[in-house]
């Protein structure tokens, strides 16, 4: 089958996290000369195909077979592919069966690579991701078998295909700041201690305000505020607290000691507690890097387009690569009906895509 029908038959499969609706036990036979190990936790399943072609480095394609449910809205059943006017609609064709079958249907046809070539594919990228890449790489680094580079074929593509990759990603991090007071009657306001307005003369300080300048590849990290509540909804009594949750989307220039440091500074001389959940770290690979040379290089042969660096959007299981020091780029399709009705991806694209994954394996 060429890339289009293999990219067909992954998108039938109802693969809703965490269920790889057959799919892992599919690829691992459709590259057969490649040796498989499952990597399975919590009802997560996860695949590593791996053959040494020679000696050399190791590059590594990843990705994700699950989706996420399809909602309502669509025009056409989801999970049976829609092909019209060059566009297949189905969940999964952008965010990103069509990177999967590109990358599949290249590492399928190669017969002579300049190392050792691998796939690492999950079910658990939409989920919490907590049993997914995350814990295949924990026992790749065991076994000595971590890749020296990645490709992640996630959507990238903003306006024309082939016109940005991504090179890093922002960390993301999420706090609640409980402020206490003590809850009184509205009309003795001398008699409670009201913590909206101890955190009245705070709010300025911290809402909104970027914790570094940013760079040439990263937004400024921004302390963003995405709720505000306390008290009982009634007229009469104050609240005895107030919760504060935000999130920071920090780029290499800001730590967790940091954003730390930026709430206690600003929140001194205040009754609070605070909570910190660090859900991925930032990471950035060198623009001058192997694999980003190669990637640009390869897009501008297929596409004639010229690609831009980013570092833009949310996370991804590339973060995970990351926090191993492992050079990772992400490619992929256009990036603009990801988790909508009727998701759906251009023929050319995933063609153009496949393309470019087999003039990378032929240049590493």
């Amino acid at each position: 089958m060429d890339v289009i029908d293999l990219f067909i038959k992954l998108l039938s499969a109802p693969s809703i996290t965490p269920d790889d609706g057959g799919l892992l036990r599919f690829i691992e036979e459709y590259l057969e000369d490649f040796e498989a190990t499952y990597i399975n936790s919590h009802g997560v399943k996860n695949l590593f195909l791996t053959k040494k072609f020679s000696q050399g480095e190791h590059l590594c394609f990843a990705g994700h077979v699950d989706v996420v449910p399809p909602g309502e809205g669509w025009e056409s059943d989801p999970f049976t592919p829609l092909i019209k006017d060059g566009k297949v609609y189905a969940r999964g064709a952008q965010d990103m069966k069509s990177g999967v079958a590109a990358f599949v249907a290249a590492m399928r046809e190669t017969k002579n690579f300049n190392g050792r070539l691998s796939l690492l594919l999950t079910s658990d990228e939409e989920g919490d991701a907590q049993y997914g890449t995350k814990i295949v790489l924990q026992e790749l680094q065991e076994k000595g078998l971590l890749p020296d580079y990645a490709i992640v074929a996630e959507p990238t593509c903003e306006e024309i295909f082939g016109d940005a990759i991504k090179i890093g990603r922002r960390g993301s991090n999420n706090g609640v700041i409980k402020v206490f007071g003590k809850q009184g009657h509205a009309a003795y306001p001398a008699k409670a201690v009201n913590p909206i307005n101890l955190i009245a003369p705070i709010l300025p300080k911290i809402a909104g305000k970027n914790l570094d300048d940013g760079d040439a590849y990263f937004e400024p990290s921004q302390f963003v505020i995405t709720d505000i509540r306390g008290g009982m909804e009634v007229t009469n009594v104050t609240p005895g607290m107030v919760k504060i949750m935000f999130n920071v989307r920090n780029s290499t220039a800001t730590t967790l000691e940091s954003i730390k440091a930026f709430v206690e500074e600003n929140f001194k001389g205040v009754d609070y507690e605070f909570e910190f959940k660090p859900s991925a770290k930032p990471f950035m690979t060198n623009p001058a890097s192997k694999i980003v040379k190669l990637m640009q290089k390869s897009i501008k042969e297929i596409t004639n387009v010229d690609t831009k660096l980013s570092t833009a959007g949310g996370t991804s299981d590339a973060r995970f690569f990351g926090e191993y020091g492992v050079e990772t780029v992400e490619f992929g399709v256009l990036n603009d009906t990801i988790h909508a009705p009727n998701e759906n991806t251009s023929i050319k694209e995933v063609e153009d895509l496949y393309l470019i994954f087999k003039e990378i394996i032929k240049k590493f």
